[in-house]
């Protein structure tokens, strides 16, 4: 792996597990020291600093619920104090709550989009007073922001639908900056999300590819968007899909 990162700070909200521990270590091997949150899986958290460190890395686990403001804001203050500086923040965390339109319930609505959308803005609105020229802001979509695909996805669909429109207005309002704002749409991947190997395998039939996502995948694409060869994309929801789409 290239250190095309080294001397960078990152903040990955969401990293103990899935795809956000697979950023955590991706942006690790590129040079990054990465702090990132879980909110309850400790365990799996300490894992994820271990496996970093053992390869010569740095990586600080720090326990706060996207849900709630003052703990993403106390998060990228943490951050800033242990590693010095923030350079790279990735609004990685989000959940998915299925339900029928008819009966679902305004509390699970709520915490969809304190999650998936309200933690992204408030996450930005933190980290902004210590990110400089060429710092980048990348979130995590998914493609059900352009293809629901299933029944039962609507609040998860515009929650995911919002992030690619901030995405947009961001970019605008932090381009004069010289920060980029991106959002990563990833399809069907491996992860707790996704379900069993049996959904996953009723998932792979509707891919190109003929498979699900791994997120080493995922990962890569969001280290991409960390690098110094991503200079001239902002505003951008980019599909890593595997074909779902197509």
């Amino acid at each position: 792996m290239s250190q095309q990162l080294a001397g960078k700070v990152a903040l990955v909200t969401g990293g103990s597990r899935g795809i956000g521990a697979a950023v955590v270590r991706r942006l690790a091997q590129d040079g990054a020291a990465v702090a990132f949150t879980y909110k309850s899986a400790a365990d799996q958290a300490a894992s994820v600093v271990t496996e970093v460190e053992s390869q010569g890395g740095k990586a600080v686990a720090i326990s706060a619920d996207s849900g709630a403001p003052d703990e993403v804001r106390q998060a990228v203050e943490q951050t800033v104090s242990v590693l010095g500086r923030l350079d790279i923040l990735v609004n990685n965390a989000g959940i998915l709550i299925r339900g029928d339109v008819g009966e679902y319930d305004l509390a699970d609505f709520d915490r969809m989009l304190a999650v998936n959308v309200r933690a992204v803005f408030v996450g930005v609105q933190a980290a902004l007073p210590h990110l400089g020229a060429g710092a980048r802001i990348i979130t995590t979509g998914s493609v059900v922001a352009d293809r629901a695909g299933f029944a039962g996805a609507s609040v998860y669909a515009m929650t995911k639908g919002a992030v690619a429109a901030m995405t947009r207005g961001l970019a605008r309002d932090l381009g004069p900056r010289g920060i980029t704002v991106n959002a990563i749409q990833p399809g069907p991947t491996d992860t707790d999300m996704n379900g069993d190997k049996e959904m996953r395998a009723k998932l792979s039939t509707l891919m190109a590819l003929g498979r699900t996502g791994k997120d080493n995948e995922i990962a890569s694409l969001v280290a991409y968007l960390a690098g110094p060869e991503s200079s001239f994309i902002t505003g951008a929801a980019l599909t890593i899909d595997g074909g779902y789409l197509a």
